[in-house]
């Protein structure tokens, strides 16, 4: 399956969270999800039983479409989470989290992730003082993050970062704004990560 491109809004008001897909408009209080809050269509505000198995696939749905990944980014990355020691379902948001259109986003540098993302793949991010236009590359602890000089004074980038000092920036990430610069100075934990999404009905589905 491709990646997504279609109405977000719908995405969100189908699956009944915000998915934080259209930045500003969130944050002001303006999503159809607001506004609509049930799912689109004739008989979008029917109730309907939703089975185990389909609480399980919209799970993996809510996080694919938030994080902007295809099917199989997603699979390889939760193969690459259940290789690893610990916690899958943990190990599978860690690895998600790194990803470098998601590591901008979290800096603030952009309103949201397919914002971020389109950045990454313009050539507009610096890792380590060198462009990389990868937006699944994982970020390291200590990597240094910068959007690069000619589009610091971009206007989406300025109106990001005016957002995000308002809302504020997650624990793992050290940001100078005023530079447009941040270091990803650690994994994040678990519990940091605020996201509407059960990854242990991921790992319940992968495991079938």
């Amino acid at each position: 399956m491709a990646r997504y491109r279609g109405p977000v809004e719908k995405l969100e008001r189908r699956l009944g969270v915000s998915l934080a897909l259209k930045g500003e408009r969130r944050l002001a209080g303006k999503s159809a999800l607001d506004k609509r809050p049930y799912a689109p269509g004739q008989h979008g505000q029917r109730r309907t039983k939703i089975s185990e198995y389909g609480l399980q696939l919209r799970e993996k749905q809510k996080a694919k479409f938030m994080y902007g990944v295809s099917e199989k980014q997603f699979r390889r990355l939760f193969k690459e989470a259940a290789r690893r020691d610990g916690n899958t379902g943990e190990n599978l948001i860690t690895l998600i989290e790194r990803r470098l259109d998601n590591v901008v986003y979290r800096m603030g540098f952009a309103t949201t992730r397919r914002s971020a993302r389109q950045f990454v793949t313009h050539g507009h991010v610096l890792v380590n003082g060198k462009k990389l236009d990868i937006p699944s590359y994982q970020v390291r602890q200590g990597d240094k993050i910068e959007i690069c000089e000619k589009t610091k004074s971009n206007p989406q980038v300025v109106r990001s970062l005016e957002l995000t000092a308002q809302t504020g920036i997650v624990p793992w990430v050290d940001v100078e704004a005023a530079k447009a610069m941040g270091v990803f100075t650690r994994f994040p934990e678990r519990e940091e990560v605020v996201i509407p999404v059960e990854e242990r009905l991921i790992v319940e589905l992968y495991s079938k």
